[in-house]
């Protein structure tokens, strides 16, 4: 995806973005960036990306995402903590995509905690 912009809507190159993410290079230094990069792993199909970003108290065993849907943008409406000293955060959020050829959203509130020093999706309230 070198020089394409990263679906996270950041407006920065993939390469910039949350590309180096989900090679393992860096790691999300807040909430926020953590669930763009999440939202990206959806976009791009990087499913071991969001099982190693998912808490392990609610991650599931495994996770297969849609072939069928393709992810057309993503709206951050509001954080709540998840800046770089804090332990918790939340994230709410729209994300547009096609599925099935039907548009859809997921409107949702994500809730994240730091552990060990990384950020990692809780659960959505």
């Amino acid at each position: 995806m070198a020089n394409r912009r990263c679906p996270c809507g950041t407006g920065l190159p993939y390469d910039d973005c949350c590309g180096p993410l989900h090679a393992g290079t860096t790691a999300a230094a807040t909430a926020e960036q953590l669930m763009r990069s999440r939202y990206s792993a959806f976009a791009v199909g990087d499913a071991p990306y969001l099982l190693a970003t998912w808490h392990p108290t609610t991650r599931p065993a495994a996770l297969e995402l849609d072939p069928g849907t393709r992810w057309l943008g993503l709206d951050v409406l509001a954080t709540d903590g998840g800046g770089l000293l804090a332990a918790e955060g939340t994230v709410e959020f729209v994300a547009h995509r096609i599925s099935g050829g039907q548009r859809g959203e997921q409107h949702e509130v994500s809730r994240f905690v730091r552990e060990d020093g990384a950020w990692r999706y809780l659960d959505a309230v």
